[in-house]
């Protein structure tokens, strides 16, 4: 006689981007097995490998291409699932601003994470009076890299590939030039181009870009002081 099978139990969340529900269900044993394997082999392409496959099985609305979706819905997902799959209070450790050393463990319930949105933050970036550059959110590669790669070594060219690889489109009232009809040497060759006030309209788009954020109120036991500390991004709350 087979032994039973045990049902999963289904959840459904909002991504903050578009605004559209996801169903989704916890992490197997199999596959949290798989994500601890990945993340002790320390090894990019099997993290990658190991995330893309586990977000995959999870989210069980059709249509939905993990691909595609924005960096902050990403990190968004992934987070509500590990919550539901091995427990939705994380524990952290935080180090008091006021002596920078003295660090103190705090307890976080992920419905109080919530994705922060700047108001001043614009997917078009006017370029001058004739063009303006679209840009789209960082791919799931590049979501790993940043929360589970050694981020400490990206260089210089690492940084021009991420920005020409955030490149929409560039259009005008008359024209259009879509990322995907240009090769990459094509788009560094125009990011390279820019001028420093252009320049730094791009880097406003990634300083501004939607990310998982939460304040805390925390007392160094040492000296009394209070403070309140943000924590951002998944690196930071992933343990």
């Amino acid at each position: 006689m087979p032994l039973p099978t045990i049902s999963t139990p289904t959840y459904e969340l909002t991504l903050p981007s578009s605004e559209r529900k996801i169903k989704f269900r916890p992490f197997l044993v199999k596959e949290e097995k798989i994500l601890i394997l990945a993340m002790e082999s320390q090894d990019s392409k099997q993290i990658a490998t190991a995330v893309k496959d586990v977000l995959k099985k999870c989210i069980l609305t059709r249509g939905t291409k993990v691909e595609k979706l924005s960096t902050f819905d990403i990190e968004y997902l992934f987070l509500n699932i590990r919550g539901k799959s091995v427990g939705e209070d994380i524990e952290v450790m935080v180090t008091c601003p006021d002596d920078k050393k003295t660090q103190v463990p705090m307890s976080i319930h992920i419905d109080d994470i919530k994705v922060h949105k700047e108001k001043d933050h614009e997917r078009d970036i006017k370029l001058d009076d004739t063009y303006t550059l679209r840009m789209k959110y960082p791919s799931l590669n590049e979501f790993i890299k940043n929360n589970f790669g050694a981020v400490e070594n990206m260089n210089v060219d690492d940084t021009f590939d991420l920005i020409s690889s955030c490149v929409d489109q560039v259009f005008s009232e008359e024209e259009s030039w879509a990322s995907e009809d240009c090769s990459k040497k094509e788009l560094n060759d125009f990011i390279e181009s820019l001028n420093s006030v252009q320049f730094k309209k791009v880097e406003k788009f990634f300083e501004t870009m939607p990310k998982l954020t939460h304040t805390v109120k925390v007392i160094n036991p040492n000296t009394k002081v209070e403070s309140d500390i943000t924590i951002e991004g998944l690196q930071n709350f992933f343990a």
